[in-house]
This record gives structure tokens, C-alpha cells and sequence, in this order.
């Protein structure tokens, strides 16, 4: 927007250059773009935010530097003196919630024809051209006071009445026929708000006026309209009529409600004055009332938002001009009542960077934030956010992309896999209005939406699928008290089988198996196993339950046959991994402190044993025994082999482990090696039954 910077100081005598005053307007949020001297004025060419329409306006722009320089805003003089003659005109509006005021005044007997020259030089150097001396004023008042106004000749306004409505609530049509005031004919739809007289529409509200109505050099008496139209109204009828003018760029962002009657009778004495006109009283429709909106505002909060402690007397000082009413001040703070003209301010942060900005956000210390030391009531909070994070990350960095499912499922879902009806999953919590009777449950288990989510993918040609979902599951524990709400972590794997040149070719289940152990390790959680799982829907020799400090805290495993071929997957031999756990349990045994040790200096030393153990023995159990052997130089264990078959006999199978040895104290011979491992193997024996494997 150009600003003529001598017009501005009509409304604020300012005394500082008109660099000082684009410096200041800067620094108060109004960028200025340029700067241009002409005729010995200078046009600041001022970049105006969405949210402040009312700086698109030379008095704004006044209001924001009789605010910052403390200056008084000096108003041009309003008092009109019209004709005691009782008005033949009536207004009515159809649609309130569209047009919630409408005013207008009657001039008779003025002469159309050109500006004066004042007027024209400050209109071309805000960049409108002059057409005459009616419509100048129109767009003289709507700069100097950002409201829009529009002149009818009155004597082709029909019936003596005007009417605000859409096609649709006026005449009921849907679509018609309107030319406007540059000679183009355009089709409104029925939701387009019109300007009617009694037979007919004559203006596009808040955009364009007609062309049947329009004031010419015969044109004697106008009628001047100054009325607030719906935003959303006139964003909508510009944006689908392709037509945007400076009063739609206004309209559209919000003008001021009370401020069009002073707008009506600034252009009304100009009438007058420039165009000899004799004015008469004033239509003023006002259905819908304005009640400013009252914000609390703390001076405690404005010392904590802003960092820096302002006296009472500075925070009144900073918000004195900008025209908000202040009442009922005390030692903690004040309440405001928002003007019309600032719908940007909403609540008492909006007050508080009011605050700042008159200020000066060049006067605010630049500090370093205080952290916070020691236990605080939000540590855990804090801390569980994080630990959400790095699971994440983990899952990202694998390759994971991140689901996002509503939370509703079907029973149909659970007896795909073949859920018992005691599990507490089949504990549904009903919706009583579901998007559709397929989703008419909140889920109690995440499995289910990523299945759907692999389905989807495998019908749009998607052979690798690596997805996985944080979110809430839904239990009902009790009719009588509200569900359990137990938040989890599913993860699904999916990889269409390709031929390979090689022939080590690791199994799913371990890829998955290893990316959860990867997680674990960067939440700081250890000593978690797995232990063979007796869920119905996964295969029972590649599946797991895993379990951390004793407890069972999810499953990890590939879906079985039968769920695969009820899911009717079009692949040679499709493994689906799923994964799923109780995150609530996760994240409390997580474990956040780094532990750091010296780098060991002396060399490890490996031994391999082979047992013969009963087949039904699971692994994990031995490597259950091997660390809970008391050794001070076992440093590591691991299983590498396990085998049934052959010469093993039957019931029975052979379980291969690694015992890494060292100490940090020395380099460990041979013998005590020896004896130490044959003790350790001794201990295994007697806790499994088994027998070492010659």
C-alpha cells in the first residue's frame, strides 16, 4: 500500500524524517518496502500483513505512530449538518449474517465533474487515478479511512429501496446475469450477496458496483452506501468471479464495524464542499451488534512471555494509543476491550506482543534460557516425550514409514485372527454413531489397521512394506467406568520374495527380531527376551513373545497360514512380520542415563560348548542361566546353533553357545579359562538336565 507521508501528518504531527518514520513502522511489524519523493512529498510503499486490515488505511498507519511517538491522533472534524427533511428511502437487509450494517446518505443538487487538484495529487500519488469528483471521494475516504464506500445515482435506484441478500433468499434463482461498472457481464451464483433496489440487483456487495447505477456527468443526486459485509462473503464472491478491487481487498479481511459511519459522513462533507451538494439525513441498519470482546491480561504473564520486567505505568503507556480501553486496573493486571478494527487480537498473548512491539523488541535483553536443574513435576513428562521420539527415530532410520489409522475396527478383524473370546482384546468398546458398520469398535489392538494398510499397498502394486503406528488402544475392563486406554507401538514387515545369487538370505523374522533389539538398545533397555508365544494368528515356530523385567510386553512373529490365506496375499511364499507392545511399559523401563566405561586393555578369550537338551527347552532359558551365573570374567553370551535330528534322538535337540571371557584386570591364561568355563557348563547341565554334545 502507498502512504503519502504529508497526508499522514494531518492525523499525527510527527516532527522525525520520513526515514526515522519507516524505520519506526518497521520495527512495529508494517514493513516498508520503499521510499519515493514526489512533488516534495514522500510515498512510503507499506507492506501490510493479513492479519492488520486496519493499517491498510492512512489513519491506521496514523493510529500505529500516535501510539509509538505518544503523539495524539488529531480526527478530521465529522460534525455534519444535514436537511431536517424526512427521508423517502428505506433499506433492508434479507441476510444479516452477511451484511450485519448497512448506512447510507442522500445528496441532492451536486454538481459531477472534476477534482481539485489537492485531491487528485494524493489519490495518483497512492497510485488510483482520478475519474470525477464523486467517485474520487469515494476512494479518497476509502484510503484515508480503509472503509470502503460506494455512490448510486439515485435517480436509477427503483422503488426508493435497497435491499442486501443473495439471488437465492431475494428471488430464489440460482445463477443470473449482472454487468458491472466495467462494462463486463458477469454470471453470480445464488449464494453471491447483491445490492438490490426494488426491481433488480445493481451492485456486486463489496466488489463491484453496476453499471445501470453508475454516476456520470448528468448523474444529480447519489445515494452513498457504507456498509460491513461478511469476509468470508466477499473473499468467496471475488475469488470465483475472478474480479479483485481495493474494496474486496478490504472487505475481505475485516473492516471496521463502527468506524463506516464516520466514513459515511467524512464523505458526505466532501460532497458538500467539492461538489455543492445539499446533504440530507442518514439510513443507518444495524441488526447485527458489535460487543467488543474482553481479554485478562497479567502483568506477571507479560514480565514471563517478553522476559523483562515492565513497570505497570509502561505496559498502560505501550497499548494508551492503539485505541483499546482499558478498565479495571489492579496490582496484577487490567482488562481490555477489543475495538472493532483489531479482529487479530484473541486472547492476552495477542495484548502481550502488542506490548513488545510498542516497546521495542530492539529493548528486550537478549539472554540465554534458564534451564531447569534437578526433579520438577514434568521431568516425566518430559522424559517419556523423548523416549517417543527416539523410538521413532529408531524405526525411521530402519526404514519404517510412520502409519496414522483411525482408531475404530471391526469384530469381523479379530476373528480373522482368531482372537478367544476371553482375551481382554475381545473386551470392545462400542460406538454408538461409527463412520460405517464395518468400523463400529475402538480398536483394542493396532495389528489389524496395518493389515489393512498392507492390503491397500498390495493393491497398488507396493511389494515392500515397512510401516509402523503409535497409538491408543481401547479396552473395556468395566461397563460402569470408562475403557482402559493403554497406548502401543505396532510395526509391520512385509517383503515379496525375489530370487537371489545368494544363498544367505537372512529370515524376516530376524530382520524384525534385530531392528526391535536396536530400539531397545537406544532407549537404554536390557536384559529384555523372547520367549516362544502362543498367539493364535502368528506361525508357532517363527514367533515370539517378548519379554523385559519378567513381564510380557508384546509379541513380535509372522502371521500364520491361515491368516495369510484368509488375507488371499498373490505372492510365492508371503512372510507378513508383525510386531506390537505395551509402550506405556516400555518407556517406564526405559532407562535414560548413559553408563560409560573404559575401553577393556587386555584380550578376550571365546569358548564354544554343545548340549543335548530336552526338544520342548527354549533357548531363551539357557542364556537365562548363563547370565544369571555368578562369574566376574564372563563378559558375553550368545547362542549360534540349535539342531534336532540325526544322531540327536528323539526329544531332543543340541543348542550351541558362545561364552566370551575377560578380565579387566589382566590377561587371562588358558587354564584359568578352563576351569572357569568347565564350572559354567557344569551349571548348565544341572539347571537343564542336558548333556554336553561329543
Amino acid at each position: 500500500m502507498r502512504v503519502s507521508f504529508d497526508w499522514l501528518k494531518d492525523f499525527v504531527k510527527v516532527a522525525a524524517t520520513p526515514e526515522a518514520v519507516a524505520e519506526k513502522l518497521t520495527m512495529l511489524g508494517l514493513e516498508i518496502e520503499a521510499l519515493e519523493r514526489i512533488d516534495g512529498d514522500v510515498v512510503l510503499e507499506v507492506n501490510v500483513t493479513p492479519n492488520r486490515p486496519d493499517c491498510l488505511s492512512i489513519m491506521g498507519i496514523a493510529r500505529e505512530l500516535s501510539a509509538a511517538y505518544g503523539i495524539p491522533l488529531a480526527f478530521p472534524d465529522l460534525n455534519v449538518v444535514s436537511e431536517s427533511k424526512e427521508l423517502d428511502f428505506n433499506v433492508e437487509i434479507l441476510e444479516a449474517d452477511l451484511c450485519r450494517r448497512y448506512a447510507g446518505r442522500i445528496v441532492h443538487n451536486l454538481k459531477v465533474g472534476p477534482s481539485p487538484d489537492w485531491m487528485k495529487k494524493r489519490l495518483e500519488k497512492c497510485g488510483i487515478r482520478s475519474i470525477n469528483n464523486v467517485v474520487d471521494i469515494t476512494n479518497y475516504v476509502l484510503l484515508e479511512f480503509g472503509h470502503p464506500l460506494h455512490a448510486f445515482d439515485l435517480s436509477t435506484i427503483r422503488g426508493h429501496l435497497i435491499r442486501v441478500g443473495t439471488p437465492k433468499v431475494t428471488t430464489g434463482q440460482s445463477n443470473m446475469k449482472f454487468t458491472t461498472l466495467d462494462g463486463s457481464e458477469r454470471e453470480v451464483s445464488g449464494e453471491t450477496l447483491l445490492i438490490w433496489d426494488a426491481e433488480r440487483p445493481i451492485a456486486i456487495a463489496g466488489v463491484m458496483g453496476g453499471s445501470d447505477t453508475e454516476v456520470t456527468e448528468k448523474t444529480v443526486d447519489i445515494f452513498i452506501e457504507s456498509a460491513y459485509f461478511e469476509p468470508t462473503s466477499i473473499r468467496r464472491t471475488s475469488k470465483t468471479l475472478g474480479l479483485k478491487t481495493e474494496a474486496s481487498y478490504r472487505f475481505e479481511r475485516g473492516t471496521d464495524l463502527k468506524a463506516l459511519k464516520k466514513a459515511l459522513d467524512r464523505a458526505a462533507m466532501l460532497m458538500h464542499e467539492v461538489a455543492g451538494g445539499t446533504l440530507y439525513g442518514k439510513i443507518d441498519i444495524y441488526p447485527k451488534r458489535f460487543y467488543p470482546k474482553q481479554i485478562n491480561v497479567r502483568y506477571e504473564r507479560i514480565g514471563r512471555l517478553l522476559g523483562v520486567k515492565l513497570s505497570e505505568q509502561e505496559v498502560l503507556d505501550c497499548l494508551q494509543g492503539l485505541g483499546l480501553e482499558i478498565f479495571e486496573c489492579n496490582s496484577e493486571g487490567f482488562k481490555v476491550k477489543v475495538p472493532p478494527y483489531r479482529g487479530d487480537i484473541a486472547m492476552e498473548a495477542d495484548i502481550i506482543e502488542e506490548v513488545a512491539r510498542l516497546y521495542g523488541y530492539d529493548r528486550i535483553p537478549a539472554e540465554l534460557p534458564k534451564a531447569r536443574l534437578g526433579v520438577d513435576s514434568r521431568k516425566e513428562i518430559v522424559s517419556a516425550r523423548e523416549i517417543r521420539h527416539d523410538i521413532r527415530e529408531s524405526l525411521l532410520k530402519c526404514g519404517f514409514d510412520e502409519a496414522i489409522n483411525l482408531s475404530f475396527m471391526g469384530a469381523y478383524e479379530l476373528d480373522l485372527l482368531s482372537i478367544p473370546a476371553e482375551d481382554a482384546r475381545r473386551k470392545l468398546v462400542q460406538v454408538r454413531n461409527p463412520l460405517r458398520e464395518e468400523d463400529a469398535y475402538m480398536r483394542t489392538t493396532l495389528v489389524p489397521a496395518l493389515i489393512r494398510n498392507l492390503i491397500h499397498n498390495l493393491a497398488h502394486g507396493n511389494r515392500e512394506l515397512r510401516l509402523f503406528e503409535m497409538a491408543k488402544a481401547f479396552i473395556d475392563i468395566d461397563h460402569n467406568s470408562l475403557p482402559e486406554e493403554k497406548e502401543r507401538i505396532a510395526a509391520l514387515y512385509y517383503r515379496e520374495k525375489t530370487k537371489t545369487l545368494y544363498k544367505d538370505d537372512t529370515p524376516d523374522f530376524f530382520v524384525v527380531k534385530g531392528i526391535g533389539d536396536a530400539m531397545f538398545e537406544g532407549i537404554g533397555i536390557s536384559g529384555h527376551s523372547y520367549v516362544r508365544s502362543d498367539e493364535p494368528f502368528l506361525h508357532p515356530g517363527r514367533s515370539a513373545n517378548i519379554m523385559i523385567g519378567g513381564s510380557k510386553a508384546g509379541f513380535i512373529g509372522e502371521l500364520s497360514p491361515a491368516v495369510i490365506e484368509a488375507l488371499d496375499i498373490k505372492a510365492q511364499k508371503p512372510s507378513v512380520i508383525v510386531m506390537e507392545m505395551d509402550l506405556g511399559a516400555i518407556i517406564s523401563l526405559s532407562k535414560r542415563d548413559a553408563i560409560y566405561k573404559q575401553l577393556p586393555k587386555y584380550p578376550f578369550v571365546e569358548r564354544d560348548t554343545a548340549i543335548i537338551v530336552d526338544a520342548r527347552l527354549q533357548a531363551a532359558e539357557i542364556i537365562g542361566h548363563l547370565k544369571d551365573h555368578a562369574s566376574g570374567i564372563v563378559e558375553d553370551v550368545s547362542i549360534f546353533d540349535i539342531y534336532q535330528g540325526g544322531n540327536i534322538g528323539v526329544g531332543k535337540k543340541s543348542i550351541a553357545f558362545n561364552v566370551r571371557y575377560r578380565s579387566p584386570e589382566k590377561t587371562l591364561t588358558d587354564q584359568e579359562v578352563e576351569d572357569t568355563h568347565k564350572v559354567l557348563v557344569d551349571y548348565i547341565l544341572e539347571k537343564t538336565g542336558g548333556q554336553v554334545r561329543i
